[in-house]
């Protein structure tokens, strides 16, 4: 059996816990955490573990199938597979822009300095595991 990724959600947010969900395990696929052919958890397992419905994991596993991270296999479970990155087309990057226009007004708003929002995404980027830009490049 497929050993549980470790996810925290929050089901009190306004974000639905399937995007949640989602997010949480793309945050472990782009950070190496679960490599090429790893297999996940089954649904109804995962579901359990987190305290949702079934059909919530589901959900969340369909969106990142869509976006090429996972194979759903009937009766065989669910399977990470390579997902070679491609140039972000123009709708990546206004979700991009938009969500993070949205995390920063909420950090802000919740008095997170400005500093710290900037080390914080440093880190980030210099922590990924395969990043398409160089050392030094311009912001």
């Amino acid at each position: 059996m497929a050993r549980a990724p470790l996810l925290l959600i929050d089901l009190s947010s306004r974000v639905p816990a399937y995007e949640q969900i989602a997010g949480e395990l793309r945050a472990l696929l782009v950070a190496g955490e679960l490599r090429s052919g790893d297999p996940l958890p089954p649904v109804r397992q995962l579901a359990m573990d987190l305290g949702v419905h079934f059909n919530t994991v589901a959900q969340a596993y369909r969106v990142l199938a869509e976006e090429g991270w996972l194979e759903l296999r009937r009766g065989r479970g669910v399977r990470v597979l390579d997902r070679k990155s491609s140039p972000a087309n123009s709708r990546a990057r206004e979700n991009f822009s938009r969500e993070l226009n949205r995390l920063l007004a909420q950090a802000l708003g919740d008095g997170v300095p400005e500093k710290t929002i900037q080390s914080e995404l440093d880190e980030r980027l210099r922590n990924l595991p395969s990043r398409s830009h160089t050392k030094g490049s311009s912001r």
